[in-house]
């Protein structure tokens, strides 16, 4: 019977999963249900050696000898510092060895307790990764939490070269109950590196082989060499004609523009558009239901393609990590496999039918969502502004356009055609304003930034710059506080709602601007907006010219819903 530690059970299973053989175990009480563990497993050797610091050089010996990677099991204390010599000598000689210590609760950490310190991280100079494993994993995310530390930590015992890896296990009292009659079946995650340019052919293969193929491409920048070509071409007729593509304005290659968010919110729980294969490229994200339908996705194969070959499971649940530094690869690999092979692959995976069928199901919820777009609110809002903004943008030549984070890039989302700029890395209020002006200043296209107003104002030293020219112009939502807090449930419900959360205020832009020597112009209606957006994107000035558009808050957040009433009930 193993132990009744969740977090210790999948640590082992996945221990057993990813190959390894061999380990040297010490005494301890702390870590006893993990060295139980280890004992019970028949594929894995232990040693039982009771000083640590031969211990460790110990395990090193075992991987001279055989090739394969060890383990180091310590109990908790100053016995994991000293296999800090062995670790120092794996991680100069590339041996893949694993440092497991037993740890106590993190709350009796410093608190005069017996053998406790600060163990997380304690070897991080010489090793390739080290985590720390939930001690609770009573809940679905704290499992996936757990099995993705171990994952992560054992995929990087060999990349980028082999070296030691750190897994620390806090571990509740009591800690003797040995009753769970098997290990937990563990999600193993393969990690491939695809050596050269281009993209690995048994991955486009996937493709082809699904019924239900979605590809989602989340934010990346253009490489300023890409070059559209008839691979290209091929994959994009490919994927309008069969399975899924969807991306955000924050992809910057030519694809189509899908409204991902108002999709998500009328497929809803719909089994019916349920992928059976999932690749997903490139970086962030912004729609929350988008993020939640991935996730549900759980009987869907997920390979997920990074830069480094990193896991970063959006889906929490990738089967396979794939190293692709340019999401376009994939891309157009696929146009090249299907240009060159179209009859063999219709032979060989016989999927055109249903392929096309899935892709036709999404394809009427697009063309519903784009029917209900071109119809105005009733109101003066927000959305008014970035709708009436995008479609004079039509008309506009060589043009960038950066957008804050928060509500403002959600309304890119769903009114923008073309690709936008955003700082979704860390998705924080700071610095979106500075961003744009920094490409204001390095370009000789009009740069123009969308942005909200606890952002502007956050920001507002970006203007204290004179560095700006006539090629930077703003928008600046200002509805008095931070509006997308009246979106999330619940949060109306609370008395503190608008002074001490959304930051309500009655500052204006105005005196920012003519401090800064700002072109300023301001509307508080429709009418006003339509005539200042005009003289905003048209009139040549040699300084930087802002836009303030005052609405109200609660109309901004109700045009919103109503908007997406209107999709759910369509």
């Amino acid at each position: 019977m193993y132990c009744n530690k969740q977090n210790v059970n999948i640590l082992t299973s996945l221990l057993l999963a990813h190959g390894l053989r061999q380990a040297v175990v010490c005494p301890g009480s702390r870590n006893a249900p993990i060295v139980h563990n280890l004992c019970l497993c028949e594929q894995v050797r232990c040693y039982p050696v009771t000083d640590e610091r031969s211990a460790a050089f110990f395990a090193l010996g075992l991987i001279l000898a055989t090739g394969q990677a060890a383990a180091i099991c310590v109990t908790s204390g100053s016995a994991l510092l000293n296999v800090a010599p062995a670790v120092a000598e794996a991680f100069y000689q590339r041996l893949p060895l694993v440092v497991i210590s037993a740890d106590r609760p993190e709350a009796w950490i410093g608190q005069l307790d017996g053998q406790t310190l600060p163990q997380q991280g304690a070897l991080a100079r010489f090793v390739n990764l080290s985590v720390s494993l939930p001690s609770s994993t009573n809940d679905e995310v704290s499992r996936w939490h757990c099995n993705r530390l171990v994952n992560e930590a054992l995929m990087a015992l060999h990349y980028p070269a082999p070296a030691p890896v750190h897994i620390n296990v806090p571990i509740t009292e009591p800690l003797f109950d040995f009753s769970v009659s098997s290990l937990p079946k563990e999600r193993v995650v393969t990690q491939h590196f695809h050596h050269g340019h281009g993209c690995a052919e048994w991955v486009v293969e996937q493709w082809f082989r699904a019924k239900r193929p979605l590809m989602v491409i989340g934010q990346c920048r253009k490489d300023q060499h890409f070059q559209v070509d008839d691979d290209w071409r091929c994959a994009m007729h490919l994927l309008s004609t069969r399975g899924v593509l969807l991306s955000e304005r924050l992809c910057g290659y030519p694809v189509p523009m899908i409204p991902v968010d108002e999709a998500m919110a009328l497929v809803g729980n719909d089994e019916l558009y349920t992928p059976d294969l999932v690749i997903y490229a490139g970086g962030h994200v912004v729609s929350k239901r988008l993020k939640a339908f991935l996730r549900k996705a759980t009987s869907a194969k997920t390979i997920m393609l990074t830069s480094g070959g990193s896991l970063e499971d959006v889906t929490m649940h990738a089967h396979e990590v794939v190293e692709l530094p340019d999401p376009a690869d994939f891309v157009f690999a696929l146009g090249k496999m299907w240009k060159n092979r179209t009859e063999d692959l219709s032979a060989l995976y016989g999927t055109k039918e249903a392929q096309c069928g899935y892709h036709a199901c999404w394809q009427q919820v697009f063309d519903k969502i784009a029917t209900l777009k071109e119809e105005e609110a009733p109101t003066f809002s927000q959305m008014e502004v970035v709708r009436y903004f995008e479609q004079q943008l039509e008309d506009i030549d060589e043009v960038v356009v950066h957008y804050a984070n928060s509500s403002a890039v959600r309304l890119a989302n769903i009114f923008a055609d073309h690709p936008v700029y955003c700082n979704r890395g860390v998705n924080g209020i700071e610095g979106s304003l500075s961003t744009a002006a920094g490409h204001a200043a390095a370009t000789s296209s009009m740069v123009i930034c969308v942005i909200g107003d606890l952002s502007f104002f956050y920001d507002q030293n970006a203007l204290w710059n004179h560095h700006l020219k006539g090629n930077f112009r703003i928008i600046l939502l200002n509805n008095g506080s931070g509006g997308i807090f009246r979106q999330l449930e619940g949060l109306q419900k609370s008395e503190a709602l608008d002074l001490y959360v959304s930051g309500s205020h009655q500052t204006t832009a105005q005196g920012i601007c003519t401090q800064n020597d700002i072109g300023y112009l301001h509307a508080a209606n429709r009418e006003e907006m339509r005539m200042a957006m005009v003289t905003l994107l048209t009139a040549p000035t040699n300084r930087p010219m802002l836009l303030e558009v005052f609405t109200n808050t609660d109309q901004d957040a109700a045009a919103l819903q109503q908007y997406y009433n209107r999709i759910v009930h369509s």
